[in-house]
């Protein structure tokens, strides 16, 4: 336990930019824990006596068309973006590992199945495709979740499959083949560790990548639906005004989107590190 922590504390000391990046994280994070809690007004609640307020002590982000507090529908909304960002990745994560990981090791029939239904998927705009599937089954929460990580599989099938391909003839593989270790158990024991490093890295740029994919189906009405606060909406909500002048109805929670996806980018040099068995040495 004391290596790990040591090792984390390098991870974490050794670059500035690593500290920041879990700064943000963790701040996040607590947001989506807490935010709910931490909202200064009902983020439901109108008052149009209120209505396009600017900053100011009172609301921090100014008021909407309704009067209603944007700070409060900002804090409130990053549970529900951080939540269809973690559930969408990983189911992503664990079906594209898996399904990855047998395509490499086993080759043959089931590698040419499995990388077809990668090339499928990559065939379509991504986003274009999410939007179909949401605007077939509908607009609900699981159904968002569902199109982000089946937009998002693909990734996690090229880093399994490729690593899964290099290292199954690799001498440590073999070594455990001959100890009478199962083919299941070499997949999960051998292999699954060696490439959880490319995959921390691809999981964090597809929790960014699952919040803009989220927020942009809400911003054109195919996410969740208003008055739910969610980060793309409030932006939604706010694009008709900015011509006019109130300017922050878009730009605050905006910039909070832009800060997620940005620490979420950032984080992908930290896991690596973290996970990546080379770096413990």
């Amino acid at each position: 336990m004391s290596a790990t922590l040591k090792h984390l504390r390098h991870v974490l000391t050794e670059n500035p930019i690593t500290l920041l990046a879990v700064a943000l994280f963790a701040t996040f994070v607590l947001l989506a824990l807490f935010g709910p809690g931490l909202a200064p007004y009902d983020p439901l609640a109108s008052n149009t006596g209120l209505a396009l307020r600017p900053p100011s002590l009172a609301h921090w982000f100014g008021t909407d068309a309704l009067g209603r507090d944007i700070l409060s529908r900002t804090l409130v909304a990053t549970r529900l973006d951080m939540g269809l960002a973690v559930s969408a990745v990983l189911l992503s994560f664990v079906l594209g590992i898996a399904l990855g990981l047998a395509a490499g090791f086993l080759g043959g029939g089931w590698d040419m199945a499995v990388t077809r239904l990668s090339d499928t998927i990559m065939a379509f705009p991504l986003f274009v495709l999410a939007m179909g599937i949401v605007a077939a089954l509908g607009n609900t929460v699981g159904n968002i979740v569902l199109a982000t990580a089946i937009i998002n599989l693909p990734f996690y099938i090229r880093v399994a499959r490729t690593e899964a391909n290099v290292r199954r003839h690799a001498g440590f593989v073999e070594a455990a083949r001959l100890s009478g270790n199962s083919e299941l158990r070499i997949l999960a024991l051998q292999l699954f560790p060696n490439i959880l490093p490319q995959a921390m890295v691809q999981v964090s740029l597809n929790m960014g990548w699952a919040i803009l994919n989220a927020a942009g189906l809400s911003f054109i009405g195919l996410g969740v639906r208003p008055p739910t606060p969610e980060w793309g909406i409030l932006v939604a909500e706010g694009a008709q005004f900015i011509v006019s002048g109130e300017w922050w109805v878009s730009f605050c929670p905006g910039a909070v989107l832009m800060l997620a996806v940005f620490s979420f980018n950032l984080l992908g040099d930290a896991l690596r590190d973290l996970f990546d068995p080379r770096k413990r040495t």
